[in-house]
Order: C-alpha cells, then sequence, then structure tokens
C-alpha cells in the first residue's frame, strides 16, 4: 500500500538545506538516487531538481520509519520529514555534503520499476535508449541544470527588454506560406478543403507590419519550425528571441544586442563582455577565416599567395589564376610533429569531401622542408612563398587554389579541424559582429540572384546604383552576431520604401502575380506609410546551449527531434487514421516500388 502526502508539505528543496538548517525539522522529496542498507544504518540519497541529500536512518529511528527505508529502490518517489544534523562522512562533491535528515516519517508515494538505464550525469547508455525514455533522461543532474539554465536565460532576457521599453506581443502560429528559405511545414485546412497554412519559420513578415502599425519596440521569444536537415545545433523546431525596432539605424540595433548579451552574460554567467563588440565585414571575415561565422580565439589566419606564385610553372596554380581564383594558404605554427603525411592525407580526403579538388602542402621537419608541389618551383621560388607565409622550421602549410568560392570555405573548415585537433583554441566568450553581407548570392543550380537574407533587407545606400548594373556587388544593411564560431542571429534594416520593395522583388526574378500571391498584403500595408525600422532574431536555444558548454542542441531541448525529424519517445511523427484525412480531404499517395 503505498503511502500518502497527508499532513507534510515541503518546506525545502534538497540543496536548500545546509549547515545554518542544523537542529531544524524539513520536510523533502524527491527521487531516490540511491539507497544502502547496512542493516543497523540505512541511507538515502534522494534527488530533486536542485540536487542530492543525503536521508539517515538507524536503530534509534522511528521503527516504521526503519522497515520501510529497507524497501527503498533507485527512483521510488519519496518524502521525508526528519531533523537536519552534521554528517560523520563529509562529501566534498556535495553541495550538501556536510549535512543529512535524520528521518521521523517516511513516505514512499510511488514505487518504480528498474529503469532503462541509471540516472546519472556521465552515462555511457546510447543516445537512442536515452531519447526513447526522455522522461528518464531528463531525471539526469545535468540535463536538469541545462533546463534551468535555458529557462534563466529566458526570464533574463525578458527582463532587459523590458527595461528597454519593448512591448512583447504575440504572432500567429498559423500563417500564409511565405519564401522564407527553408521548407515549410503545413498545416491544412479543415474549412478551406486545398488550402494551407504554414508554420511560421519567423515572425518577419508580422514584426514588420507591427512597425508599420506604430508599436515601435517589439520582443517575443517566438517558436518556429523549418523542414530542414538536423544537424548539432539545429532542431526542426526552436525558439527565436526575435527584435523589431523603429526609427533606427544598423547602429543602434548593433548597440541593442550587445547590450543584451553584456547584461545577459553579467547576470548568469558572472563574466564582463567588453563592448562594443569586435566587427568584421563578410568580405573581411571570409578573406581571414575563410567563414562567415569565424572562430577569432586563435590566428591561422588564411593569406593569399596568388602574386608570389604568379610566375611558377605548376599548372594548378596557373589554372586557378587565369580563371579569376586565387591561391591561397594557411600556416599551423609548430604542426610539423602532430600533421603527419598520414594526417595530412586525411586533410585532404576532408578538403575533397567539402568541394576541393587537392591539397597542396609544405611540411618542415628537416633542414628542408618537404614540399608536395616542390619539383615545379626554380630556385627561389620556395624561399619565396614561404618568407611571404611567415612559414618557419617545425610548421606545415597547406595551399589551395581554386575560385573564391571554393578556396575560402575550404581552407575556413580546415583551419577549424586543425585548430581543434592541436588544441589551440583557447576557452572563453569570442562575440563579433558580421557586417556587409551581399545583398544576393546566385543559385548554382539555376544561375538566378536570390536574397542572401531575405528581400526585405536594405541594402547599403551607395550600392542603390548597382541594382541592375552588377548585382553581386549590393551588400546589405544586414549582420550577424557570432560566438566562439557559430551563428547566434542575423538581422538588418528593412525596406520602408515601398517603390524600392518593388525593385528588390521585381530583380529578385518575381512577378507582379508572384509579388501579389506571396506578398500582396505587406505590399498593401507599405501603401500606408512605414517607418525606418530594423531588427534581429537570436537563437535562444543555440546561446543557451553554448552557455551550457553542451554540444549538442538535444542537451539544451526538453523533447528534442533525431536526424530524421523523428520524436523516439512518442513516435512521432505518425500515420493518422483515413478517416481524419478524408475531413481534410487529403489522401496519402501509396510509395512506388
Amino acid at each position: 500500500m503505498l503511502d500518502k502526502m497527508e499532513g507534510l508539505r515541503r518546506t525545502h528543496y534538497c540543496t536548500q538545506v545546509g549547515e545554518e538548517q542544523i537542529g531544524q525539522t524539513v520536510v523533502v522529496c524527491g527521487f531516490t538516487q540511491r539507497a544502502r542498507d547496512l542493516g543497523n544504518l540505512v541511507f538515502i540519497d534522494l534527488r530533486d531538481r536542485t540536487g542530492l541529500l543525503q536521508l539517515a536512518f538507524d536503530d534509534t529511528s522511528d521503527r516504521g520509519a526503519f522497515e520501510k527505508a529497507g524497501t527503498v529502490r533507485s527512483e521510488d518517489v519519496l518524502m521525508a520529514k526528519g531533523v537536519v544534523r552534521k554528517r560523520e562522512s563529509v562529501n566534498k562533491e556535495l553541495k550538501t555534503g556536510t549535512v543529512e535528515v535524520f528521518v521521523t516519517d517516511l513516505r514512499i508515494l510511488t514505487k518504480a520499476q528498474t529503469p532503462p538505464f541509471e540516472i546519472l550525469d556521465d552515462s555511457n547508455v546510447k543516445e537512442e535508449l536515452r531519447l526513447k525514455y526522455r522522461y528518464l533522461d531528463l531525471r539526469r543532474g545535468k540535463l536538469q541544470r541545462n533546463m534551468r539554465l535555458r529557462h534563466e536565460v529566458a526570464r533574463v532576457t525578458r527582463e532587459y527588454f523590458y527595461q528597454n521599453d519593448f512591448l512583447e506581443l504575440e504572432t500567429p502560429m498559423l500563417m500564409r506560406s511565405t519564401p522564407e528559405g527553408a521548407r515549410d511545414y503545413l498545416v491544412p485546412s479543415r474549412v478551406h478543403h486545398g488550402s494551407f497554412y504554414a508554420l511560421p519559420q519567423s515572425p518577419q513578415i508580422y514584426k514588420q507590419l507591427l512597425m508599420i502599425s506604430g508599436f515601435d519596440r517589439y520582443v517575443q521569444l517566438a517558436r518556429c519550425f523549418r523542414d530542414e536537415d538536423l544537424r548539432a545545433d539545429r532542431q526542426p523546431e526552436f525558439t527565436q528571441i526575435d527584435v523589431e525596432m523603429s526609427f533606427v539605424d544598423m547602429d543602434d540595433l548593433l548597440a541593442m544586442e550587445e547590450g543584451y548579451v553584456k547584461y545577459l552574460f553579467e547576470k548568469l554567467m558572472g563574466v564582463e563582455i567588453a563592448t562594443p563588440l569586435p566587427r568584421l565585414t563578410y568580405r573581411e571575415a571570409m578573406e581571414r577565416y575563410g567563414s562567415d561565422k569565424p572562430d577569432t580565439r586563435f590566428g591561422m589566419e588564411l593569406q593569399d599567395i596568388s602574386e608570389t606564385v604568379k610566375e611558377i610553372d605548376f599548372v594548378v596554380f596557373q589554372n586557378a589564376l587565369q580563371a579569376g581564383g586565387s591561391v591561397r594558404a594557411i600556416v599551423a605554427k609548430d604542426a610539423a610533429g602532430a600533421l603527419t603525411r598520414k594526417e595530412i592525407d586525411k586533410l585532404t580526403e576532408t578538403a575533397k569531401g567539402i568541394g576541393a579538388k587537392g591539397l597542396a602542402y609544405i611540411r618542415w621537419v628537416e633542414d628542408k622542408p618537404a614540399c608536395s608541389f616542390g619539383k615545379f618551383l626554380k630556385e627561389g621560388e620556395l624561399e619565396a612563398i614561404l618568407e611571404r607565409l611567415g612559414c618557419q622550421k617545425g610548421d606545415v602549410a597547406l595551399v589551395m587554389a581554386d575560385r573564391d568560392s571554393v578556396v575560402l570555405p575550404v581552407l575556413g573548415a580546415l583551419r577549424l579541424t586543425i585548430g581543434k585537433k592541436l588544441g589551440i583554441i583557447p576557452e572563453g566568450w569570442n562575440f563579433l559582429f558580421i557586417t556587409r553581407f551581399p545583398f544576393f548570392e546566385k543559385d548554382e543550380e539555376t544561375g538566378e540572384w536570390v536574397a542572401m537574407h531575405n528581400p526585405f533587407t536594405m541594402p547599403m545606400d551607395e550600392c542603390l546604383p548597382l541594382l541592375e548594373s552588377d548585382p553581386g556587388a549590393v551588400e546589405a544593411k544586414a549582420f550577424d552576431l557570432v560566438l566562439n564560431g557559430i551563428e547566434l542571429s542575423s538581422g538588418a534594416i528593412r525596406i520602408n520604401d515601398p517603390a524600392l520593395q518593388k525593385t528588390m522583388f521585381e530583380r529578385l526574378g518575381m512577378t507582379e502575380e508572384e509579388i501579389a500571391q506571396k506578398f500582396g498584403f505587406l505590399v498593401d500595408a507599405y501603401q500606408f506609410a512605414a517607418p525606418p525600422h530594423g531588427g534581429f532574431g537570436l537563437g535562444l536555444d543555440r546561446l543557451a546551449m553554448l552557455m551550457a558548454g553542451a554540444e549538442n542542441l538535444r542537451d539544451i531541448v526538453t523533447f528534442p527531434k533525431v536526424q530524421n525529424a523523428s520524436e523516439l519517445m512518442s513516435g512521432c511523427p505518425s500515420p493518422v487514421e483515413q478517416a481524419d484525412l478524408d475531413v481534410l480531404a487529403i489522401r496519402v499517395a501509396k510509395e512506388e516500388d
């Protein structure tokens, strides 16, 4: 017969019990982490969301409580009343390691079956099993701390933006499907057969409409949905800190966002973030680091050696330069011991896997450096390359020649791989803004120009004359916030001129009919005057993941999806009855053999 709670109410969470409570009577409750029956002594480690507390029983205990303690097993749910006293055996690993509760009343509220795995922080259990039993996995202290941190991030976020006069407004979860970059999750309408709502990829259009409505400072912790391939820092549903402001320019937006991260990290991490945050243009970031989200905590910057090698009779270099490409390199200092020929071969395969045709190298171990293209060099040419790169004995240089669209990102990826392998990336919080993104990027398959951010982004003023003549040179009033090489947010100043917005739609190849169909309501709204405005969306889950030191977004989301966008615990997505589909006038096509 299970016990009831009657007559007892919790007075303390486990880690609220300390030496200042010695001699007091407390009531605690939670799950059993471990029970140890030593004959005339029984100890139970009680666990709640704050941590562990030891319950003690001996031969002077109430007989009923003592006998009941001997039946307790892992994960049983308990409530205990007792007197706080000093522990004889101190556990320095626990916050409550100097005290224990000598129990006078023990209630076993629920008995647990043997769990499929032990509830431990350092668990070697396969993730698939943990996700199948996610409600048990979430009992682990590590995940409990992560979820509490995520809660604190949300709380402090609201605190900061409320203090800065933002209104928290909600936008619809069922909206019109609009082109946002990823595939929409569609929701069929029961009333309007053949028509669909879309779950929002972001509240982009609605927050612009709110600026037109006169709510000049908007914030929302918005749920967003994107049907795209998953990776460690991506989930199909996520929370975005969504911000929009009127009567602002780029500097206002950047100041508001850097003020937010400074406030957040001081409040929750006790870390002073120096502001203003560093800024790099998109072109600078790509040229120096081969990435639009660079980790600048370490050097190993990309170097352009095209001028140095332009006369070298090596067909790989010459073909790249004649095609308008470049020859670039990175130098790993004092890495010749770690980057053996075998390791360089692995790096070459990695480079080929992400688009490179090959990888040349200079590895300086002996008095004379080994150069993979040495047979093509005349006297003095290798020395000139070494001098240009600052490459010395003990170093390794990796060299690539191709179009910049290949060379830059491949060397950028190798830079990160080598930095991690060599252990040269220091700890710390490396925030920076990337600004002046290209407005357009060319679709490799169709050859058409598409918006790199979204079609509502304002071009730089000086780029307006280039919209027709040189779209590839047009830069946007757009920015990203990057932390330790991970993109946290994207933002921009928006177009508020209806004529310019129409021009941008047309430049993206949209017809009048397409513009009216996809954005007609927004175009109509702009006819009634829109203030200058802009904003940004910052990934709350991704930010909390970094702050928690987690390696995967799944460690910061309560019930996450896996690689194929399924949720292992509930088994979604799942088929539904045809009768339910009939109401929606939907019939699922059978897969062809």
